[in-house]
């Protein structure tokens, strides 16, 4: 088996950055990383950094499309096409993410998803995240409202029983949430609250019952205001509040430069670490596409959204529908509008999301024994070259 050498790197390590850096793969994975030489040998095969960036691939725990493509679509020629598109924009590993939509097109989108888990020429796809359908309904966002629903046994059992659902979304408030957050724990998932309009004490009933992160920070979640409508006085503190006072808590930011603006990027790499924020893309299928209608979800009968090639926006253009970048656009909007140094914001795309989807061990760092995920980035973080569990990628 040929080996492959990454020579002259600046590497990008959880905690430091070391230049002049050789880094050996062989069968996908890490088999050195040093400043020794590294011998002629006829099984060998050298790529020359140049002294630019080599950092872990990134590894996206909330997606859901790309390339015209959504992963609720529920064929293999649309996973295909979207992780593959993500995969140009350096995600090594991602989570396919449901949407709201019926049982039978979850079913389908996670069969379709396990059948490209493990293909050479894509990302790894180590699970699912299911996002949708519990949400609610007044905290829907761009997803379809007649897709949405409590949860009930019968149904995500099914899902459980795939043994691919690896990170498990609920809005903590609607009945049932605490059962299914039980359920989610005995399959070792990553148990999360979204689309929520939590109270702190849903919150403590759901922590309790597993629940450790929150998604996407600040976008269809609660806040002291919206919970004085739902529920008068006193004023109740949210999930926002929640997640900065317990420190087992971990939530995402989608830093496009359109959900979240610098400030409050900077509050929360301040407030939480790179420990706790991981960065995500929320990415739907328009990206790398022109302006246009889409739908979000399945083309069937997802919901429509209008991509202005920036930022998705609800047809009537009065709030944002998920992104339309990747990874890479993330990682360098986060670089420049945050104090985060270059190995924390990295952390924050790499180590961070797999060590809270519990995958650490194969991946998120250039680390001896894990996976080949690299990419060589140039001054600027773009992407030169993506290696793919030790195989460039073309």
């Amino acid at each position: 088996m040929t080996r492959l050498a990454i020579c002259n790197a600046r590497a990008v390590l959880p905690d430091r950055m070391e230049d002049n850096v050789n880094i050996v793969c062989r069968n996908g994975l890490i088999e050195s990383v040093s400043a020794d030489t590294i011998a002629d040998s006829t099984d060998l095969l050298r790529m020359d950094a140049e002294g630019q960036l080599v950092v872990p691939g990134y590894i996206d725990i909330h997606v859901h499309g790309g390339a015209g493509a959504d992963f609720m679509d529920g064929d293999v020629d649309s996973i295909r096409t979207a992780a593959k598109a993500h995969l140009r924009h350096g995600t090594t590993t991602l989570f396919p993410t449901t949407t709201t939509g019926s049982a039978k097109q979850i079913l389908n989108m996670i069969d379709a998803c396990r059948e490209n888990s493990a293909e050479p020429d894509l990302p790894w796809l180590p699970g699912i995240h299911l996002y949708g359908p519990y949400f609610a309904a007044d905290k829907v966002g761009c997803h379809s409202l007649d897709g949405r629903r409590s949860p009930e046994s019968d149904e995500y059992q099914r899902y459980f029983a795939t043994e691919f659902v690896r990170i498990a979304t609920c809005a903590a408030e609607l009945d049932g949430a605490e059962d299914f957050y039980r359920a989610a724990a005995k399959h070792n998932c990553l148990i999360t609250c979204g689309h929520s309009n939590a109270s702190w004490a849903e919150m403590q009933a759901a922590y309790e019952a597993g629940m450790r992160h929150v998604d996407h920070f600040w976008c269809a979640m609660s806040s002291v205001p919206s919970l004085r409508q739902r529920l008068g006085v006193p004023m109740q503190a949210s999930m926002a509040e929640f997640v900065l006072m317990t420190p087992e808590m971990s939530t995402e930011v989608i830093a496009d430069g359109y959900h979240l603006s610098p400030e409050l990027l900077e509050f929360a790499y301040r407030m939480l670490g790179p420990d706790r924020l991981c960065l995500v893309t929320d990415c739907n299928r328009a990206l790398d596409l022109p302006a246009g209608d889409y739908r979000f979800g399945s083309q069937q009968d997802g919901s429509w959204f209008y991509s202005d090639g920036r930022v998705g926006w609800a047809p009537d253009r009065s709030s944002l529908a998920s992104s339309v970048v990747g990874m890479d656009h993330m990682v360098r909007h986060m670089r420049q509008s945050t104090t985060a140094s270059l190995p924390e914001v990295i952390r924050m795309a790499s180590l961070t999301p797999a060590r809270r989807a519990g995958i650490s061990d194969r991946t998120g760092s250039l680390q001896v024994g894990k996976q080949a995920d690299l990419l060589i980035l140039n001054s600027e973080l773009e992407i030169q070259r993506v290696i793919a569990r030790g195989n460039p990628v073309s």
